[in-house]
């Protein structure tokens, strides 16, 4: 316990450093990620058919070894001379984030009392307008569960992006492993748990202080 408290005394401006990319690298992809993911959960409530093809795709690509993935970029982004590094990082975690955020979004709009939103519809409102004012606020603690999930599984995830030289605190434990040096494994593995553990928090906040008074339990 010693040698890892002194080796984070003695090294915390790296691990700091390498903190900050994590969440860099996390945050991008998570960004992108709903921009993506949220729509499109929208949009499938309204095709079922299409809905049930998305979410097995999703689930599929949830399957592969994210070792696997982020290997399977390097061939690929290679291309436009985008192989390893940030890039094909950011690319593998957002196809990771995509299950848990378009699936909570369809379950949670599809499940919104049918009788609030006849009562949306009886006062004459759009569809936008349900949507946005109605069927949101309703879903919101199940579509902010599905994106708290993705993040704290890429804060956990991202640790591989550091084979593929995109940097984070996977570094620490890639050079512990590679040097046999328990030490750093343990410092890198104990920063992406506690940096999962704020982030989540952090996200319950948000999701509490973005939920209308009236929708909260």
């Amino acid at each position: 316990m010693n040698n890892l408290l002194n080796y984070i005394l003695e090294n915390q401006a790296s691990i700091w450093t390498y903190s900050a990319e994590h969440l860099q690298l996390v945050g991008l992809s998570i960004l992108i990620a709903i921009a993506i993911g949220l729509p499109l959960g929208i949009y499938l409530t309204t095709n079922e058919k299409l809905a049930e093809t998305v979410l097995q795709v999703a689930n599929v690509i949830m399957t592969i070894p994210s070792i696997a993935l982020f290997g399977i970029m390097i061939p690929i982004l290679s291309i436009v001379n985008q192989g390893i590094g940030f890039v094909p990082a950011v690319i593998a975690l957002i196809l990771y984030s995509q299950l848990p955020i378009i699936r909570n979004t369809y379950v949670a709009i599809n499940n919104v009392d049918p009788n609030i939103r006849d009562a949306a519809i009886g006062l004459g409102m759009s569809t936008m307008q349900r949507l946005l004012r109605v069927e949101i606020p309703n879903a919101l603690p199940i579509i902010m569960a599905g994106v708290r999930q993705a993040v704290v599984m890429n804060i956990g995830i991202g640790a591989i992006a550091a084979f593929i030289g995109a940097g984070g605190l996977g570094v620490l434990i890639n050079q512990g492993i590679s040097r046999s040096n328990t030490t750093m494994v343990l410092a890198g593995a104990i920063a992406i748990s506690i940096l999962a553990i704020v982030t989540d928090g952090l996200l319950g906040l948000l999701q509490k202080r973005m939920t209308p008074k009236g929708f909260q339990q």
